[in-house]
């Protein structure tokens, strides 16, 4: 069983891929380009977007593959069969949260948005907004986005979501800083310096 507070922790991410899909599409038409360079990349990155795919897909999925087959969800000891209903509350609440921030951060970038990092593609540096706070709000919002289903819905899979997430976000992000400091220089760099990687209060604003 899963509670009203999965399912709609569920619908949320359901919702927020919608809109991360539409909002690329807009960006790829802003830029004039294609904005998706996952399957240009290569090593760890290449790895990396594997790991954000799965990570995505077994949020969602895993909840509904565990419910259509008892056997699979009695031998997960995270489970909770929905009885978990505060925890429910506080999942909704998360995701929504990092929904928002995802999507509002993704959106802020325009035609400088980009699905994955490789030299030569990294478009113009978006300081403003979320960015003042963050190098990377839309990471941080999806992490907490799959955080949230992780606690609406409780099961190895989704626990192992949020892990996985992270771990492609950090080794996709190294990467984007080097290919950042490569395209924009000094500019770049100064701002690396201000603002941190994944969530703070901006270094030179507060002196």
């Amino acid at each position: 069983m899963i509670s009203a507070f999965g399912w709609a922790a569920l619908a949320l991410l359901f919702g927020y891929l919608a809109l991360f899909f539409w909002g690329s599409a807009l960006a790829a038409q802003a830029a004039g380009r294609r904005v998706w360079l996952f399957a240009r990349a290569t090593g760890r990155d290449r790895l990396a977007a594997m790991g954000f795919r799965v990570a995505f897909a077994i949020a969602f999925f895993g909840p509904l593959l565990w419910l259509a087959v008892p056997t699979l969800h009695k031998v997960d000891p995270l489970w909770t069969e929905g009885r978990a209903v505060l925890l429910g509350l506080i999942g909704v609440f998360v995701a929504g949260l990092g929904a928002m921030v995802a999507f509002a951060a993704q959106m802020s970038m325009g035609s400088s948005w980009r699905v994955g990092v490789v030299d030569g593609e990294t478009g113009d540096l978006v300081s403003g907004g979320l960015y003042r706070f963050s190098r990377n709000p839309t990471f941080v919002g999806q992490a907490a986005l799959l955080a949230g289903v992780a606690l609406a819905v409780p099961s190895v899979l989704t626990v192992l979501a949020p892990i996985l997430f992270l771990w492609s976000a950090s080794t996709q992000v190294r990467s984007e800083e080097v290919a950042l400091r490569a395209a924009i220089g000094q500019d770049y760099e100064q701002y690396e310096a201000s603002v941190p990687r994944w969530i703070g209060i901006n270094r030179k604003a507060a002196r």
